[in-house]
């Protein structure tokens, strides 16, 4: 398990993120803790398969597993998701920005147009 003093490196996150069944288990554990027989029920897995989807997710912070008796319960570490969605949000104003000045020159180049309706009824009488 990663401590939580520990940062773990986005592209662990991301790893961790870019799996299907992976983002269906957190999204499993945001409704609650869940042992690791109740994750893997929810896909058609093997008990081993899902014990290693939750080690990629417990590597990258995004899960903590704690052990009572011989069961092991798993819930949500939302902490790095935050430090992802920080990385994406960058991306996003990024993407903004760029579209808003693409909108405004546009704007200003159809404003600086001569209108071409009356360019064309001119030509044609």
């Amino acid at each position: 398990m990663v401590e939580r003093t520990q940062q773990v490196p986005l592209n662990e996150i991301f790893h961790a993120l870019s799996d299907d069944t992976r983002r269906a288990m957190l999204r499993d554990l945001a409704k609650g803790e869940r042992t690791v027989g109740e994750l893997a029920k929810s896909h058609p897995m093997t008990l081993a398969a899902a014990s290693k989807h939750i080690k990629v997710l417990e590597h990258a912070g995004l899960v903590s597993r704690e052990v009572r008796w011989r069961t092991h319960i798993c819930r949500l570490s939302p902490l790095p998701l935050r430090r992802a969605l920080e990385e994406i949000a960058f991306y996003e104003r990024f993407w903004a920005e760029r579209l808003d000045t693409l909108e405004r020159l546009l704007l200003e180049d159809d404003a600086a147009a001569p209108s071409n309706s009356s360019d064309s009824e001119g030509e044609s009488t």
